[in-house]
């Protein structure tokens, strides 16, 4: 349980400082046309926003936190 911790901790710490470093995004594939079975689609490449790096870094930290100081 204590290096489950420390693990999930250290690699959402370092997930969260990927993303608000500005480097984590997705692709959201939109439909602009459609007409009978043909159709047109737009990918756009959208960040990640920077709550999310955030929150990670917290919980990470709080997580990796909590591993190394258990008594287990």
């Amino acid at each position: 349980m204590r290096a489950g911790l420390i693990v999930i901790g250290i690699v959402l710490l370092a997930g969260g400082i990927w993303v608000t470093a500005g480097h984590g995004s997705y692709q959201q594939t939109d439909t602009v046309a459609k007409l009978g079975s043909a159709q047109i689609s737009a990918t756009h490449e959208k960040a990640i926003p920077q709550w999310v790096g955030i929150a990670g870094i917290v919980i990470g930290g709080v997580l990796a936190i909590g591993g190394f100081v258990s008594k287990r």
